[in-house]
């Protein structure tokens, strides 16, 4: 039987999935990262079908979400999102330890993934975390500078006022070069990476992943570690056929 356990990772409340017999065993882990304004029990799901592979799988709530929410609204929230972000980013390695010091992380198979800020956060851990040993993109970009620069440019046209000012607008681009994966493909050191993206994705450009791929898989010396899944007509939504792609491809390599 499939259990889910609420756990806290020191100030970070989760929930774990894993096979109710296996709760207290060492397993391979996939951390899976919510999206914006979404929250840790909307990927269920996804987590479901993983614990029945045998995975033990963490689904954080992200700083300002769900257990962690501060009452802001949906648009304050999105605002923030690269402080977010930048807060994931610190709070994984905690996650790991923490499965580490208590006996339930084997061998070091520790995996990564998300949706949307989800994906954004995931793409970024690979440039600063080596022990990360496979990664799934779902509709994340792995270029946000190209990703905030177009943000502001948009929201410009639109006669938007930012609530942040011209100079930190600047900063925070110079900023988000040292999460750019794209701009550091050599830190993939071969890892396996799935990417899966709606082509018609009117949030998270299809494009960033796509031209990302195609350049990044003449890094791979096996290219077979390598994939993207493309599916027409899908907007900003996680389909099924994404979800079991993206739960094979964990199968298959951690």
């Amino acid at each position: 039987m499939i259990g889910i356990y609420r756990k806290k990772f020191e100030h970070i409340p989760a929930l774990v999935v894993v096979d109710s017999e296996k709760e207290n065993k060492p397993l391979p882990v996939v951390t899976y990262i919510h999206g914006i304004t979404s929250r840790k029990e909307q990927n269920l799901s996804f987590a479901y079908f993983l614990a029945e592979k045998g995975f033990r799988v963490v689904l954080p709530d992200c700083m300002l979400h769900g257990e962690r929410e501060e009452g802001l609204s949906n648009q304050q929230i999105k605002y923030r999102l690269w402080e977010v972000v930048a807060e994931n980013l610190k709070e994984l390695p905690l996650i790991k330890e923490t499965l580490d010091q208590e006996g339930l992380l084997l061998d070091g198979r520790f995996g990564l993934a998300g949706t949307s800020m989800g994906g954004i956060t995931t793409s970024a851990a690979l440039t600063q975390y080596d022990w990360i040993k496979v990664a799934a993109v779902l509709m994340g970009s792995p270029q946000p500078v190209r990703f905030a620069e177009e943000q502001v440019a948009t929201l410009k046209e639109m006669n938007i006022d930012l609530p942040f000012s011209e100079e930190d607008q600047h900063k925070l681009i110079r900023d988000l070069a040292s999460i750019d994966l794209s701009k550091q493909v050599d830190k993939l050191f071969g890892r396996p990476l799935f990417f899966w993206h709606g082509e018609e994705d009117n949030v998270v450009p299809f494009d960033h992943s796509y031209s990302f791929y195609n350049n990044a898989i003449a890094h791979y010396k096996n290219p077979e570690n390598i994939r993207f899944r493309r599916e027409m007509g899908r907007d900003h939504k996680v389909s099924i056929y994404a979800i079991t792609e993206a739960v094979n491809w964990f199968d298959m390599h951690l």
